[in-house]
């Protein structure tokens, strides 16, 4: 329940022993509530009225007192929601309150999927629906036991009317709807991101070895550790998620080569991670017979990815670098999952020779909070040589 029908201050739940309560408390419908006798706390991280149980726990009012606790008036409201932006989910302020979001849509790996019927749905389907505004993101929740679960998720943009509330666990803001009208996302003009498509690969084959001058080496010696790698002339972008290319150093079962650099999505939390480490334009006409090297090792890097890249039309920015041509480099050995972590592991002296033109060689990790996409790649000792 909410204290208004129209710009609502306060919000809390009632905990009853009633099923089903919409057939007698419609949407809009204003109660009275006796409180003598009940008491108030914080359950599942929202404040509720209830019945006090043994330890303090907030325990459910029986069905048989309902109607000592819960009068209905006549008054039947116009709920008006409240606009919101996921970023003014402010908690004990705008939990329990019925709100719309605008400027909306759920992520396209959402999309063809139902509400709450897949496999893996238990008690709850939970969907991810992004701000087109920030980018920032919010979970819709929808009970297995809905009568629109088994519905497709919708692929437009748009708004939402929802209940905003606390996730079971009290980890999240969550999003809960009462029917599949409370979506209107008729648009076609989502903000998806530009998908990264892969160009023809790179196979200059291998070379017997480094060439006498160096044109470029990178070790991180002179970055701070902690810090995210940005040796000078080099980018480092932050594609997706909240993990980047920091430099690190370690000794011990898993040591690192003096500083190195390293990026995983352990314990992050993102739907998403991609990071990139490239390095600063380098002209291939210059010189000729470029050998390039590098060393990985990883930590349990499980089905995350991590691809050596070159781009000769990437213009520096962030927003754009999907938009630039990529092309792997096919003979750059990354170390493979299989490989004991304490290992560092030789790329191969990779040729590049038959590279024209100028461009940026790029590292691109790719992964995931999940727990089989979460692992750790670490990077030292680039080299670029020539004749």
């Amino acid at each position: 329940i909410q204290d208004a029908p129209e710009d609502p201050t306060t919000g809390v739940a009632i905990s009853i022993d009633v099923n089903p309560l919409f057939t007698r408390y419609e949407f809009g419908r204003k109660i009275y509530l006796k409180l003598t006798g009940l008491t108030a706390g914080i359950s599942n991280g929202v404040v509720t009225i209830g019945v006090a149980g043994i330890g303090g726990d907030i325990e459910r009012i029986a069905a048989s007192q309902e109607s000592d606790f819960i009068k209905r008036d006549n008054t039947i409201a116009t709920i008006i929601p409240l606009e919101l932006t996921f970023g003014e989910f402010v908690e004990d302020v705008t939990e329990l309150l019925w709100i719309r979001v605008s400027d909306v849509q759920f992520i396209v790996e959402d999309i063809d999927r139902c509400f709450a019927c897949e496999s893996g749905d238990s008690f709850d389907g939970e969907r991810t629906i992004k701000s087109c505004v920030d980018e920032s993101i919010a979970n819709l929740f929808t009970s297995t036991f809905s009568d629109f679960k088994a519905l497709n998720i919708p692929d437009g943009k748009g708004t939402i009317d929802a209940l905003i509330t606390r996730s079971f666990d009290d980890s999240e803001f969550v999003l809960y709807v009462n029917t599949p009208e409370n979506f209107d996302m008729p648009g076609t003009d989502r903000c998806d991101p530009i998908p990264f498509v892969l160009g023809a690969p790179i196979d200059c084959a291998n070379a017997s070895g480094p060439g006498t001058n160096t044109i470029l080496s990178e070790n991180f010696e002179t970055q701070s550790t902690g810090a995210a790698a940005m040796p000078a002339g080099w980018s480092n972008v932050q594609e997706a998620g909240t993990e980047t290319w920091e430099v690190y150093t370690s000794g011990g079962s898993n040591p690192s080569l003096g500083k190195s650099a390293r990026v995983g999505s352990f314990s992050s939390g993102d739907s998403s991670t991609i990071s990139w480490l490239i390095t600063p334009t380098i002209d291939f006409d210059a010189q000729t017979g470029e050998v390039f090297s590098f060393e990985t090792s990883n930590s349990f890097s499980d089905a995350s990815d991590l691809l050596v890249l070159f781009s000769s039309d990437w213009d520096g920015t962030d927003a754009n670098i999907n938009l630039a041509t990529w092309q792997e480099i096919e003979d750059a050995f990354v170390v493979p999952d299989n490989e004991l972590f304490t290992n560092w592991v030789f790329s191969g002296n990779v040729s590049l020779d038959c590279v024209t033109g100028s461009g940026r060689i790029a590292f691109r990790y790719k992964g995931s909070g999940d727990s089989a996409f979460d692992g750790t790649y670490e990077l030292d000792n680039i080299s670029l040589t020539s004749n």
